[in-house]
């Protein structure tokens, strides 16, 4: 996707003189696989995160789309891959008795951290299996959790990358497209919830939400170095009412375009959302409206 002085991909422009580094990179013996390739790049270009480490997983996704794009080729994965939801599903997220009750007779829910293997092949496998956009890795810095009632399993909920540009939500901020490149990280999106089919407690989803902000608070900055000031999700308009949204305090913004979230050609591809925003701190516009450091 040419920008006006170079290829932009993941909020980041790369000049003619940096693909052509890469394209030597991509050559080099050196280099043997696309996970080599992408931690030389964020070396040869110091593409780093707010924490100093470098940006591996945004440079593969890059690295992928100059190949879509025609800009140069890759190896081989090493790893064959299969989506989880093209795998037969396990026992592990098979339904369970319902669970209907009151949220007064519910202790509160707890929000484990996905960390081990096995909670994060559960978390795939659920949300791959009962939410309606099925399962694809959350793009950049990300959390997950998955939410629990003594032994229970209800929930599942996941926190990745902004979306680059969303017209209602930059409005919202007031940030130029400048500010937008320099603090975009500050931004943290609600890419998907999903609350078992099986659960059917009214006023469980605002509790989770509720619940999931401060955990996000106390857990980014241990896992990633720095404090977001926003976070952002998008509802479906024609399938949700955003009611758990509003119930927890979430920000009407407006609607979306329908172009996507990692649109780059100006096609009207997905179905226009409404866009929700909830405000980490007082002073969210001041951190991403100024060129200071964080």
């Amino acid at each position: 996707m040419p920008a006006a002085s170079g290829h932009r991909y993941c909020g980041r422009v790369f000049s003619e003189s940096d693909i052509e580094m890469i394209r030597t990179i991509t050559t080099s013996q050196q280099y043997p696989t696309r996970a080599a390739i992408a931690r030389a790049l964020c070396t040869a270009l110091t593409w780093v995160k707010p924490d100093g480490l470098p940006k591996v997983m945004s440079a593969r996704v890059a690295l992928l789309r100059m190949q879509e794009d025609g800009l140069l080729s890759l190896p081989a994965p090493t790893h064959s891959y299969t989506p989880v939801c093209g795998t037969e599903f396990t026992a592990a997220s098979n339904p369970q008795p319902e669970v209907r009750c009151a949220i007064s007779e519910m202790a509160s829910p707890v929000l484990h951290r996905v960390v081990t293997a096995a909670d994060s092949k559960l978390w795939n496998e659920v949300v791959a299996r009962y939410h309606y956009l099925g399962y694809k890795p959350l793009p950049g810095a990300q959390i997950r959790y998955l939410v629990r009632h003594e032994n229970m399993l209800l929930a599942a909920i996941g926190f990745g990358a902004a979306a680059w540009k969303t017209a209602a939500r930059d409005s919202f901020i007031g940030w130029t497209p400048e500010e937008r490149t320099a603090h975009l990280h500050l931004v943290v999106n609600n890419a998907r919830f999903l609350i078992l089919p099986w659960v059917h407690v009214p006023n469980l989803a605002s509790r989770i939400l509720s619940l999931a902000v401060r955990q996000v608070v106390r857990d980014w900055p241990q896992l990633y170095g720095y404090h977001p000031v926003l976070l952002e999700t998008f509802v479906e308009r024609q399938r949700f009412s955003g009611t758990c949204y509003k119930a927890a305090n979430w920000l009407y913004a407006g609607q979306t375009t329908g172009r996507g979230k990692l649109d780059r050609h100006h096609r009207q591809n997905v179905p226009v959302k409404d866009v929700y925003l909830y405000p980490l701190h007082r002073h969210f516009r001041q951190s991403l409206t100024t060129s200071r450091t964080h």
